[in-house]
């Protein structure tokens, strides 16, 4: 049985329903010593942690996950628009962020696909182009042979930028399209997301998906050596 850890240990009521709505089974931490103290037997599966108001007491909670014997992955980390700077050099914290107040099939999705096992062989419908090859169905993704290890938003982007290569996209419609609805993260939660997909792609694909100044983003033509 995989075992979520949660942070706060009392999370918001309509988070705590979701999450056992759609079995998802958690225990609550409220300290960092708790990481330890209540793993279960098979150890944990994952981890959601919100990033509360005092910020400083949900960073020690993901280093009390990540800094130990066995990092605890895959990582969650609810956060809101206004501390989207907070992100900035703590990538190893955390594999993937959802903006709170979150989207409920947003949020089930994000889960289950950070918990869903990755592998096997690329099948069904996908789109191509160059060296990327994205699986519509499996929700993998490969450059150059090599698999991705893309989060939930960071493939849904991708996917939406290879489905009409060298088309510009504003921040606005990748916001609407991509994620559907109004974020308060606004352009900040693109920006974040493009840029860490540029770093999985790795320097001799990063520029794939190319910079519109003054405008957006397009997937273009990568500038290979």
């Amino acid at each position: 049985m995989t075992v979520l850890a949660l942070y706060p240990a009392d999370p918001a009521p309509e988070l705590a329903q979701l999450l056992d709505l759609n079995g998802f089974v958690w225990k609550g931490l409220a300290e960092p010593s708790d990481v330890d103290l209540l793993e279960p037997d098979e150890g944990w599966g994952g981890a959601i942690v919100q990033l509360v108001e005092d910020s400083d007491l949900s960073w020690n909670m993901l280093r009390a996950l990540r800094k130990r014997d066995i990092p605890v992955a895959p990582l969650l980390l609810m956060i809101r628009g206004n501390q989207l700077t907070e992100l900035e050099l703590r990538d190893d914290l955390f594999d993937d962020f959802c903006l709170d107040p979150f989207h409920p099939r947003e949020f089930e999705a994000r889960v289950r696909h950070m918990l869903a096992s990755s592998g096997g062989e690329l099948s069904g419908e996908r789109i191509e182009y160059g060296p990327l090859i994205l699986d519509l169905e499996t929700y993998e993704a490969s450059v150059d042979s090599q698999p991705l290890d893309l989060t939930f938003m960071e493939y849904e982007l991708l996917r939406f930028l290879a489905a009409t290569p060298g088309r510009v996209f504003t921040r606005e419609v990748l916001l609407s399209r991509v994620w559907g609805y109004e974020y308060y993260g606004g352009a900040r939660t693109v920006d974040v997301h493009v840029r860490r997909l540029r770093a999985k792609l790795g320097e001799e694909y990063a520029a794939l998906i190319q910079t519109v100044r003054s405008v957006g983003y397009r997937l273009g033509e990568s500038r290979r050596r």
